[in-house]
């Protein structure tokens, strides 16, 4: 159907939280500097905060000194402070080495002398989940913000993860844990975010989407009215995200073929899985643009993402099949022999080559009506609970973006020192097991000094003793 004149006189004296909208689709409009010139309209509010987390399993390369992969493949950087020089894991985040803070020397104090693949479940909380036995959570720190801002968007957040739903405790699937501490499912279909993204929620909606060819096809017409009324900055804006959005849709459609994969239950590494190594490439690509479009429509301002579950367990696994290897969590295990370190290590920069290209979309879309770009008004955090083989200490940390709240990057805070554990293992005593050289930081300190960023009042967090001043 056709949006009529009254429908569009309603529209235009709507908030800045906008859509266009036909036949069984709700396109959010992304904030335009225009918006406020209409009447009726709401006036002008600061620049959004935003707050995105992000979850690699099974921790990364960690070669000895004296091991010839160290200089190239060792995750974290060479040199501290200022001065330093990221290794070939991270080499595709040199643009935006003046966005981000490398972090080590943070962990949980609750997790740090137990097996690295039940870390997921308190990632984003701190609670003393443990080995074994009884399971307990607490809130994760998305929840916690969200908690704060949920209710001024239409999604108090997005939680996602690429194996769906909640996984078992200490393998979990989510990241995100409510107040009682009870996991909250994530999503892990593309085309189901999408449509919750566009798509209006009644029961003809899906048959009349599948009548036409795209989302979009029923909100073309209105976008081209709409456009005319906008400033010359806001039409270029709305001719860009409009193609961002079709091009999130192709994607889509390319990656259906990764819901084909059967989980595996024994001898994975003989399945024949119709798959082409592209498919993991886009699917991450795909998910890492909805979150993109979801915090440029503002449509919700908190986004969790677990990349994979530890373990080897879930369709996740298969994600290293992007960079032409067979199963993510054997690279691990790997890595003493030739070439070992260089293959775990290709598929960590596999994951930074995506992430970058996610925060150079942030950096280059401009804040309507704020200062500076996205990128400074969203905080964002990526990392691991695991460093050297199945080790709780140390975790592997990066913080991106939230140049407008105070935080300070171009730095490699290096609190471990030169005691981290690290090298392959030979098959003996596992990193976990042997007595840490020293006492890392707790991660909650990260996690107050973030929240209190993020506008959030607040001197604790789960064990927090503090807050981190360096960032």
């Amino acid at each position: 159907m056709k949006v009529n004149s009254t429908m569009k006189t309603s529209l235009m004296s709507l908030d800045r939280r906008r859509f266009l909208r036909g036949a069984g689709v709700a396109l959010a409009l992304p904030l335009f500097e225009s918006f406020p010139k209409f009447a009726g309209a709401a006036e002008q509010t600061a620049a959004p905060k935003r707050l995105g987390c992000f979850y690699m399993p099974d921790g990364v390369p960690m070669p000895l000194a004296a091991d010839p992969a160290y200089q190239d493949w060792a995750w974290f950087p060479h040199g501290k402070g200022k001065d330093f020089k990221l290794t070939k894991c991270l080499e595709p985040l040199e643009p935006l080495r003046s966005e981000l803070t490398v972090l080590s020397g943070l962990s949980h104090p609750s997790a740090r002398s137990i097996h690295g693949h039940s870390n997921a479940d308190q990632f984003l909380t701190g609670a003393p989940t443990g080995p074994s036995g009884d399971y307990t959570n607490s809130i994760s720190l998305d929840q916690e913000f969200a908690a704060h801002v949920g209710d001024q968007t239409r999604f108090s957040s997005l939680v996602m993860s690429t194996d769906g739903g909640t996984g078992t405790p200490r393998g979990t699937h989510t990241m995100s844990f409510n107040r009682s501490g009870r996991s909250i499912p994530a999503e892990h279909r593309p085309k189901r975010i999408f449509d919750m993204l566009f798509v209006k929620s009644d029961d003809d909606a899906a048959r009349r989407l599948a009548l036409s060819q795209s989302a979009l096809d029923d909100l073309l017409a209105d976008a081209r009215s709409l456009r005319s009324t906008l400033s010359a900055s806001d039409q270029k804006s709305l001719d860009e995200y409009l193609q961002s959005v079709r091009e999130t849709e192709i994607r889509i459609e390319k990656a259906k073929r990764w819901f084909n994969i059967p989980y595996p239950t024994v001898d994975v590494d003989h399945l024949k899985l119709d798959i082409t190594p592209d498919d993991p490439r886009g699917y991450l690509q795909t998910m890492f643009e909805l979150i993109y479009l979801a915090f440029r429509t503002d449509s919700t301002r908190v986004a969790t993402y677990q990349i994979g579950r530890e373990n080897g367990i879930g369709v996740s696994d298969y994600l290293a099949r992007a960079v032409g290897f067979n199963l993510t969590h054997q690279l691990t295990h790997e890595t003493k022999e030739p070439d070992g370190w260089k293959n775990f290590g290709t598929y960590c920069r596999f994951l930074s080559e995506v992430y970058g290209s996610f925060v150079e979309k942030l950096k280059a879309t401009p804040e309507p009506g704020g200062s500076g770009q996205m990128l400074d008004n969203t905080l964002l955090l990526f990392g691991s609970a695991s460093s050297a083989f199945h080790l709780s200490r140390n975790y592997p940390l990066i913080l991106t973006g939230g140049r407008n709240m105070g935080f300070r990057h171009g730095q490699y805070l290096n609190y471990a020192g030169d005691k981290a554990a690290g090298g392959a293992w030979d098959g003996g005593t596992e990193p976990w097991q042997i007595d840490a050289a020293r006492e890392d930081i707790p991660l909650s300190n990260l996690f107050v000094t973030m929240l209190q960023r993020l506008g959030i009042e607040t001197e604790r967090f789960a064990d927090s003793t503090g807050t981190l001043t360096d960032v």
